[in-house]
């Protein structure tokens, strides 16, 4: 929650419901929005440069295929870590592909294949968010994730200390700093906690396969402040947000997609109603950063 007890607005990747996910247009336009944290997923280049993007591999959001082509691996794809930076500042970035090639994930979104995004590094947009903080006099905060750091390590490439310690270079050392640090990996979490001690703010996600018993709620509890379950989780079983709250974790579910609404829901306001104003959970990841922070404003 903020400090007038409505719930934090995450901009899931950006505002991505009106940009290409993950550029720095698209945290520009959700910054002005008003979004409380802009999103970061990390993941590595073959020199060892953290990247914010969300795929292990470019195929779905760049134009890799045709930039590089016969550098695929066997599978198919085309992976950010065999890339240099060099090579990754080439690629233009679109809107999200559908993986079996028919078309945009999401068709009513910024036309694909236009405009001339790219990929940026961790520190240029950590830069491009401490500035506009300074220039608007409005302060967003950070929510960056250690992207799959099994593969990382298997890579030779230790991705969570990395991040932790650029974070801690651009002056994210505690909550008060205005950041959080997420991953799916519960050990991963443990092994930061342990290394930079409890200050720094953890959230445990959880996919739909997750264990949210009491007992598991608790040993989160143990190492991280809260935890990102899915929309389906949350709701309509509402039992885990109330075994979350009595293990003391912050609830941020995710993702709340005006153009994607989950089974059951025929409008975006009769989505955000039972979270917001039901299960008062603290926090939302959003591709439509604008629309909720409205949707909290008319409702008071």
């Amino acid at each position: 929650m903020t400090g007038s007890g409505r719930p934090v607005v995450i901009a899931h990747r950006g505002a991505s419901g009106y940009l290409p996910e993950h550029t720095l247009p698209g945290k520009a336009l959700a910054h002005g929005m008003g979004a409380d944290f802009l999103e970061q997923d990390v993941v590595a280049s073959s020199d060892g440069q953290l990247l914010v993007f969300h795929d292990l591999h470019l195929d779905q959001l760049t134009d890799v295929g045709r930039q590089f082509p016969g550098r695929a691996r066997p599978d198919g794809r085309h992976y950010c870590i065999d890339f240099s930076l060099q090579e990754l500042r080439t690629l233009t970035v679109t809107e999200r592909q559908r993986g079996d090639g028919s078309g945009p994930r999401f068709p009513a979104r910024f036309p694909a294949n236009t405009g001339s995004f790219r990929i940026p590094t961790l520190e240029e947009e950590l830069d491009l968010i401490q500035g506009l903080n300074r220039s608007t006099g409005r302060r967003a905060g950070v929510y960056a994730e250690i992207k799959a750091p099994g593969w990382h390590t298997e890579h030779r490439f230790g991705l969570g200390d990395r991040l932790l310690e650029t974070l801690r270079a651009f002056g994210y050392r505690t909550a008060a700093d205005g950041f959080f640090v997420q991953c799916f990996c519960a050990a991963e979490l443990r092994r930061v906690r342990a290394r930079y001690g409890g200050d720094v703010p953890l959230i445990q996600l959880l996919d739909d396969a997750g264990d949210v018993s009491r007992e598991a709620l608790a040993a989160i509890a143990g190492y991280a402040q809260g935890i990102g379950p899915t929309i389906g989780m949350a709701w309509p079983d509402r039992g885990l947000v109330s075994r979350a709250r009595e293990s003391g974790l912050l609830i941020h579910p995710y993702t709340f997609r005006a153009d994607d609404l989950p089974e059951g829901f025929r409008t975006f306001t009769e989505l955000l109603t039972p979270f917001i104003e039901l299960l008062e959970v603290d926090g939302l990841f959003t591709d439509f950063p604008d629309l909720v922070i409205a949707h909290i404003r008319q409702r008071g």
